[in-house]
């Protein structure tokens, strides 16, 4: 992405919310905690009583469960806004993927959208 692509796609997610109102975005950056260098994003997509989670990782750290950590702290966090389904669409190649999504709980289903696995689950058991 451009540094003009990625100034305009921070300023739409930035309001929070699609144009319509139909979806309320929630974004976080993934920061180390020793330098907070960033590295990478996490970010939830929620419509009525559901969300659609997705997270990435520079190729850098990956591995190191900052994924798993991240995606389990915007599973919760989210869970205490009154979501109660939660999605993720992966590729079906994309094993680490699918390993942080099983991490928090969710399912892959037979639905795709675009070649991907529609991963389904309820909120952290409380």
């Amino acid at each position: 992405m451009t540094r003009d692509a990625l100034e305009r796609w921070i300023a739409s997610v930035a309001a929070g919310r699609s144009p319509d109102g139909g979806e309320t975005w929630r974004n976080w950056v993934v920061r180390l905690r020793d330098d907070g260098s960033v590295i990478g994003a996490v970010q939830a997509t929620i419509v009525e009583d559901e969300a659609t989670l997705a997270w990435t990782i520079g190729s850098t750290w990956q591995g190191r469960g900052y994924a798993k950590e991240a995606a389990a702290g915007a599973h919760g966090w989210v869970a205490t806004s009154g979501v109660v389904r939660f999605r993720a669409a992966i590729h079906p190649e994309h094993h680490a993927s699918a390993a942080v999504a099983r991490s928090i709980g969710l399912a892959p289903t037979t639905e795709s959208i675009g070649g991907e696995v529609v991963w389904r689950g309820l909120p952290p058991a409380a």
